[in-house]
């Protein structure tokens, strides 16, 4: 990153008013900042409140492709980062800026640091987050995989479907919950049964509000409808909480063609031979004449 000529000129002093900020802007929209300075600050519309208790190692950047990593160290508390929200997943992949800053004029600053969180540790009342630079995306495997059944997510750009559209989605109170991962509904008696497994859930109010969960089962129990989770969301769903259902996919040709009516967006190749097809061997009895063996 380029230092100001005024950064600069501050630095050459050998007499620094210099900090370090954080901004972290959590997937939900929440945007959080510290500092590590004994006051508040405030630039580009973020407040860094000073009594957060949190501190960062040292940055290892390097030139080329290499991923630039630190950790960031802190205390959990009501004000900056509560525990809550750490086990419900609020803070996984956030966004995450760093600044050298000077506290006495906050616009001589240089950004330090742009990544995501990555792994987060709890150990009492504190934590140790990971943070990954830019470059790790890098790491990613791209390019699509060659497989019988669709490798798109449904809803997504590849896939097409619009979840809007009517018979895809349905917003519902949960009536009953048990073990914070089956829910009772009662005005889904519009949907087939079992037309929700594979799906989404979004919690819409609640403590678990923007938490997404995925469907296990769909079935139909007593007078309404029955939804287990797979994994229970990190915040407790409570009876009277609106919920976003979506429909379910098993990425099958037959549930792209006959459920969805998307067969022209299919990204799977269900003709593409089985490993039984590339291992099989001549056979006495079979018509061996070098024509298809698929028929």
């Amino acid at each position: 990153m380029a230092v100001s000529d005024q950064l600069r000129a501050h630095l050459a002093t050998g007499i620094t008013t210099l900090c370090r900020c954080w901004a972290v802007n959590r997937r939900d929209g929440v945007v959080l900042g510290f500092t590590d300075h004994d006051v508040d600050l405030s630039f580009d519309g973020i407040d860094f409140a000073a009594d957060s208790g949190m501190a960062a190692r040292a940055f290892e950047q390097t030139t080329g492709l290499a991923v630039d990593n630190t950790e960031a160290l802190g205390v959990l508390s009501a004000a900056a980062l509560r525990e809550e929200d750490i086990r419900a997943g609020r803070y996984d992949g956030a966004q995450v800026r760093a600044w050298l800053v000077n506290w006495a004029d906050v616009s001589q600053r240089l950004v330090l640091f742009a990544g995501t969180i990555g792994e987060i540790e709890r150990a009492g009342s504190a934590f140790r987050a990971e943070l990954r630079g830019l470059a790790e995306t890098l790491n990613q495997p791209q390019g699509r995989v060659y497989q019988k059944n669709c490798a798109a997510v449904l809803g997504d750009a590849a896939c097409g479907v619009d979840l809007d559209a009517p018979g895809y989605s349905a917003v519902e109170s949960v009536q009953a919950v048990r073990a914070n991962k089956f829910l009772e509904f009662s005005g889904l008696g519009g949907f087939a049964d079992r037309w929700f497994e594979r799906g989404r859930v979004v919690v819409q109010s609640g403590a678990a509000a923007g938490l997404v969960g995925l469907i296990k089962n769909d079935r139909a129990g007593g007078a309404g409808r029955i939804i287990e989770l797979w994994e229970a969301p990190g915040a407790p769903i409570a009876v009277g909480d609106r919920l976003r259902l979506e429909a379910g996919c098993d990425r099958r040709l037959e549930t792209c063609r006959l459920k969805f009516g998307n067969v022209l967006n299919f990204r799977g190749f269900p003709a593409i031979p089985g490993e039984d097809w590339l291992m099989s061997v001549p056979r006495q009895g079979d018509v061996n004449d070098g024509g298809s063996l698929t028929g």
